[in-house]
């Protein structure tokens, strides 16, 4: 396959116009876990010209419930594994890997180019760091952040709205693995999908 091919079926689907825009278009993922490794996947398949790719961790089997991963990535950086992956999808995609855990002392320069960034960690008290953190220090970027999404409930409840200008959340805002609920594939791949879709929606808007 080139890469005219690969434009040709892109542009088929989407139109030129769409392509294009989504081609010259950036998004950075944080945590590539359950959501971020979903998401990002999504993403790639959509076109978008390049992903950030953000995560300390390695794969471990307890990931593979749930998460873009297979037994042969046991043990390999998350970053690494998901970027092979990605590039299976669409070899013409620009990825960019940070194998590092986000912190309140490094968050400003990992995320200083982003425009769009998808929170996608496991802890609370991560993933108020990061979204307090880009809201106070870098208020230009459009932040999806992801809560809510445990167990097999409705999931219909998981839905997408504005918290305020560029803050958006993806899920049920209310259910919790700590619960006893644990988290499932099924809701957890639809929280991805609705961080995806509002990450494309700001692409196109």
């Amino acid at each position: 396959m080139t890469e005219q091919e690969y434009k040709d079926i892109c542009v088929q689907r989407f139109g030129i116009e769409i392509y294009e825009r989504l081609k010259k278009s950036r998004v950075a993922i944080a945590g590539l876990g359950g959501l971020g490794s979903h998401i990002a996947v999504m993403l790639a398949r959509s076109c978008v010209g390049t992903l950030h790719l953000i995560d300390f961790d390695m794969v471990d089997i307890s990931n593979l419930n749930r998460q873009e991963y297979y037994v042969q990535h046991i043990g390999r950086p998350k970053t690494e594994c998901l970027k092979e992956k990605l590039t299976e999808i669409n070899p013409f995609i620009h990825i960019l890997t940070d194998n590092v855990r986000v912190t309140k002392e490094n968050l400003q320069e990992l995320f200083k180019d982003e425009t769009i960034v998808c929170e996608a960690f496991d802890r609370a008290d991560e993933k108020a760091m990061l979204v307090n953190g880009i809201l106070e220090r870098l208020p230009y970027i459009r932040l999806i952040s992801g809560s809510g999404m445990a167990g097999f409930g409705d999931a219909n409840e998981i839905r997408t709205r504005k918290v305020f200008q560029n803050f958006y959340l993806c899920g049920d805002e209310k259910t919790d693995s700590g619960d006893g609920a644990g988290l499932m594939a099924p809701r957890v791949c639809i929280c991805a999908g609705h961080q995806a879709n509002q990450a494309v929606q700001l692409i196109l808007q």
